[in-house]
């Protein structure tokens, strides 16, 4: 335990180290909240990867590659999916962002349906949602422990030391806000999807050299996905993809990545960088479990197989630095998580209705941080057995916030009536249905309880936007905003325009 617990001291030493060194003071809720829109593509990419794959894509993904087979690819495709939508939403949402000072995923929706009553509701959603999926991150860190203690430590106690770990780690990210989070990224995305990428190659070879183990000699079952006569449905591989790429950028801790840039260009660029990365972690994770499905150690204990095969070919060393890689992992996601929530807290709920100073802004968010940490870790240790059924529950709510998220930022005739409406009556379609018939809807050839709220919710807002027109006033608010997003093109373009308006 000297070498496995000593390579994460280590490892957590120098995050903190890194920490301290970049200490600032923010001078405004905006720096404290997006890093005062301050960082370039680099730090972006891995910024976004670090909060995007958290610790349980070694746990629960690398189980299920190995017990599912290529049906686990569909994180790889959404993954990758999401990436792309990057380039699409970089524009709009990074210049309304910068010309009106959003700091929040609830900002946009309140700037562009003019309610600020709608940021709360946002808020809302995102926050509910991500709780249990914060849970189950803390939990994750039981079975890193309990593998570096080499079974020393009980489960339970192993994520008791986890959540204290993770508890201790939130010190620096209260005092720093967003600024400490992408730095922090830097360093633990580099050693969890760079670093752990290499790990993963060369895991692959062992076990295709050392054990002989190739993709021709695995069970056919492996390389099957649901079609017509199965128990998911034809249509559940799309369902998963379609609603994990709509999602993706409706997590409040996601999006916020839209304003921590410095700009359009690094934006577009971050994405550039973050798509090899993605396919050649998401690959190289996936080959590695489906060739681990003939490890019987990793058969029978599947959530442990990153720890299991790491052990078998390297010892107590690659061990620990597997551990180090889950850690890494696992607190950007965490901190990410807390951060994004901690803001929406003071900026979209008790800012939305309470006139706050910079400073007071701060604190309230700090001590929101400080509170979410403190339920997040007592809900952690506890025997939740309908966690991860919350969990899968929140993601089809999660995603209702893409109707009025997607088609407001690219659609004119959308207004608030039909944003309210949607959202709520698709979030209320979803969580029914979820609760009616446990995820496998009998009549959705596949088609999960997020998708049919998607389709009321499209329909509401579509037809509140023919049912009620806009005002002329309201009119002229929206087109003005758009104006910012095509003046900026048109002066990036060489083309001169006038000054854009100032807000509502």
């Amino acid at each position: 335990m000297i070498i496995t617990f000593g390579l994460l001291a280590l490892f957590f030493a120098a995050v903190v180290w890194v920490l301290q060194r970049n200490s600032t003071i923010d001078r405004s809720f905006t720096d404290y909240a997006v890093g005062g829109r301050s960082f370039g593509a680099r730090y972006q990419a891995m910024s976004f990867l670090n909060t995007w794959y958290p610790g349980s894509m070694f746990t629960a993904f690398g189980a299920l590659s190995v017990t599912a087979g290529v049906m686990s690819f569909y994180v790889l495709s959404y993954s990758l999916l999401t990436v792309v939508l990057l380039f699409v939403l970089a524009r709009p949402v990074w210049i309304w962002g910068k010309a009106y000072d959003l700091r929040t995923q609830g900002d946009l929706f309140a700037l562009r349906y003019g309610s600020r009553h709608i940021r709360t509701v946002a808020a809302l959603i995102g926050i509910v949602s991500g709780l249990p999926w914060l849970v189950l991150g803390m939990q994750a860190l039981g079975n890193l422990f309990q593998a570096m203690s080499l079974g020393a430590l009980s489960f339970s106690t192993s994520v008791v030391v986890g959540v204290l770990v993770i508890a201790l780690r939130q010190v620096w990210t209260v005092r720093m806000g967003m600024r400490g989070v992408v730095i922090s990224d830097y360093l633990q995305g580099i050693v969890a999807y760079v670093g752990g990428g290499a790990m993963l190659v060369g895991l692959i070879v062992w076990l295709m050299v050392a054990r002989g183990i190739t993709l021709a000699s695995l069970d056919p079952k492996m390389f099957a996905i649901p079609s017509f006569g199965s128990k998911e449905g034809p249509l559940y591989l799309f369902a998963l993809m379609f609603t994990g790429a709509l999602g993706g950028w409706c997590w409040p801790y996601i999006f916020v990545r839209l304003f921590t840039a410095d700009g359009v260009h690094s934006l577009k660029k971050s994405a550039a960088l973050a798509v090899p990365l993605t396919f050649l972690f998401g690959v190289a994770l996936l080959i590695f479990g489906m060739l681990a499905s003939k490890v019987p150690e990793a058969v029978a204990k599947p959530d442990d197989v990153w720890f299991i095969v790491s052990q078998q070919a390297g010892g107590l060393v690659l061990l620990g630095l597997a551990g180090v890689v889950l850690l890494a992992a696992s607190m950007g996601h965490t901190d990410g998580n807390i951060q994004a929530y901690g803001a929406q807290l003071a900026n979209d709920l008790v800012g939305n209705y309470a006139e706050l100073d910079q400073k007071r802004m701060i604190v309230i968010a700090k001590v929101g941080m400080l509170l979410l940490t403190l339920l997040a870790s007592w809900l952690a240790t506890l025997t939740l057995p309908a966690l991860f059924s919350l969990a899968v529950l929140a993601y089809q709510g999660i995603i209702q916030l893409a109707v009025p998220q997607f088609l407001g930022i690219f659609w004119k005739r959308g207004n608030r009536q039909g944003a309210f409406a949607g959202m709520i009556l698709g979030f209320v379609t979803a969580v029914g249905l979820e609760f009616a018939y446990g995820g496998h809807l009998p009549f959705g050839y596949g088609l999960t309880s997020g998708c049919f709220g998607l389709a009321v919710n499209l329909i509401v807002y579509i037809a509140c936007a023919y049912g009620f027109p806009h005002s002329a006033e309201e009119r002229r608010r929206i087109e003005e905003l758009f104006a910012v997003v095509r003046g900026r093109r048109e002066r990036q373009s060489g083309v001169s325009r006038q000054s854009r308006p100032a807000m509502a």
